[in-house]
């Protein structure tokens, strides 16, 4: 047991920069308080320079093992923090011409952030219960913080009423499991259950509900109801910060759940989540054909591409002839899920900092109004097309070597009529994807006034896209930490 407090000076260092910039606002005249963005996007980024490249290679439990410091912690801590620092910056103009309280949206995004870096620190479910519910509520704000907009306001009662129930729903399962069991510590979880072979119907119902609680914060069918509705009545940056990061955290906290606390019982649940995952990419890809709105389209483009996702979680628990998880394949189906989180990531940022810029606050967010977009800006065109190409999975962007690393993982784990599944579904997404790339470069519009980028902007879209496009070609630089991370974690 380690209670070094040193250990923790990441988190306390984020805890900080989010009361300091609420100390700001009462400082700095109006007129300064724009460059709010950039102080928080820095103190993210030396944050990162300076606490977490120092304890790369620490392994340490905390606190009676209530936290755990390893690489796969660090390495998704560092996911946070730059992907915070990008989001930020993205949200500077939307957030500066739209909101009137700036430091208080920046002051809630980062203490979203020191939830995250608790929750893939968690070794056990009470704490990591305890940080997704802190995530939750910073959410439910920033989804209801335009709260002059009809949708924003709709769409956070929606996802209050919704969040509130599926966290019910997970605590229930944590209090069975902790009174059938006597622990919520993940590692003694994997003792209790490889000792005992037979599960009671009360710890049946418990990691029932423990694993749909997690489901619904992911997005997965039947679970979904909540994604279309919140993603298109959100602020487009919220949208983002919830497409992108929630979701990464929400799924790095679930991989170690599965790995470390319910690997003894996988046969129980694999083919569970194979059903959940096959009814996501199924559904989400189709129902996206019919979308209209550029929201709703990526919001079910999502839950399709959890459902890869999930399909990867379920590979994870393939165990050999003896009962025991085979670790090397193990580690490349987690390596393939990180790898296409980041690439889902990079390219969802990219499309909706484009949707900010093009709809900005407007309620009609038509794939329409998309038409001859490349006369107005091409920089944002080809961004738009590369990340829609990405996510698709066709060379050479880094959505194609992510599916590939993880569809062939998968298929190598399992079963390739699963992946057979999952590249069809992908055949579908290519479709509406190509869909709004037609409008932005065959139909034409009236309105050919171009739209000026400023500099941030143009420098963040110029980055986005050639992390794009280097990434698919040259992913063992981002591969060697992934695998840091993996082999920290199996």
């Amino acid at each position: 047991m380690n209670n070094n407090l040193d250990l923790l000076i990441p988190e306390i260092l984020v805890g900080s920069l989010a009361f300091i910039i609420l100390g700001l606002d009462l400082f700095l005249k109006p007129k300064f308080k724009e460059y709010i963005a950039y102080i928080a996007s820095a103190g993210l980024i030396l944050i990162f320079i300076f606490s977490i490249i120092p304890i790369w290679n620490t392994k340490a439990n905390i606190y009676g093992d209530i936290l755990i410091l390893d690489g796969y912690a660090v390495f998704f801590k560092s996911i946070f923090l730059i992907l915070g620092a990008i989001l930020i910056l993205s949200s500077k103009s939307y957030v500066s011409n739209y909101f009137s309280y700036i430091a208080e949206y920046y002051s809630i995004v980062i203490f979203s952030i020191l939830a995250m870096m608790f929750m893939v620190s968690s070794a056990e479910i009470l704490t990591a219960y305890i940080s997704l519910e802190l995530l939750s509520f910073s959410l439910y704000v920033l989804v209801a913080f335009n709260r002059f907009s009809n949708r924003a306001n709709e769409a956070s009662i929606k996802y209050i009423l919704l969040g509130a129930f599926s966290s019910a729903i997970l605590l229930y399962g944590v209090s069975q499991i902790y009174g059938h069991l006597g622990t919520t510590n993940l590692t003694q979880i994997q003792k209790e259950l490889s000792v005992n072979s037979e599960m009671s119907l009360g710890l049946i119902i418990g990691f029932s509900m423990f694993i749909a609680g997690f489901l619904f914060k992911i997005g997965i069918v039947p679970f979904h109801m909540w994604v279309p509705d919140v993603y298109e009545g959100s602020s487009t940056p919220v949208t983002a910060y919830l497409a992108v990061l929630v979701k990464v955290a929400v799924i790095a906290l679930f991989i170690r759940v599965l790995v470390v606390g319910l690997i003894p019982i996988a046969q129980d649940w694999q083919l569970i989540l194979i059903g959940f995952s096959i009814v996501s990419m199924v559904l989400g890809n189709v129902v996206a054909l019919i979308q209209s709105n550029i929201k709703r389209l990526l919001a079910y483009s999502s839950i399709g591409h959890a459902g890869y996702i999930l399909l990867g979680l379920a590979a994870i628990g393939t165990l050999d002839q003896k009962g025991l998880i085979i670790v090397d394949f193990s580690r490349l189906i987690v390596n393939g899920i990180i790898l296409h989180l980041i690439s889902y990531s990079l390219a969802s940022i990219a499309i909706f900092l484009c949707v900010d810029i093009i709809f900005g606050n407007s309620d009609d967010e038509q794939i329409d109004i998309m038409r001859g977009l490349n006369a107005r800006s091409p920089l944002m065109s080809l961004l738009i097309t590369a990340s829609l190409i990405s996510l698709g999975g066709l060379p050479i962007f880094v959505g194609f070597t992510s599916k590939f690393y993880l569809f062939n993982a998968i298929g190598t784990q399992i079963s390739l009529w699963y992946v057979g599944i999952a590249i069809i579904t992908s055949l579908i997404s290519l479709y509406y994807y190509l869909h709004v790339i037609r409008k932005i470069y065959i139909d034409n519009n009236e309105d050919q006034i171009a739209i000026s980028l400023p500099i941030l902007t143009k420098s963040i879209l110029v980055f986005l896209l050639f992390a794009l496009v280097f990434l698919g070609i040259y992913p063992n630089i981002l591969m060697e930490f992934i695998y840091h991370a993996s082999e920290s974690l199996l």
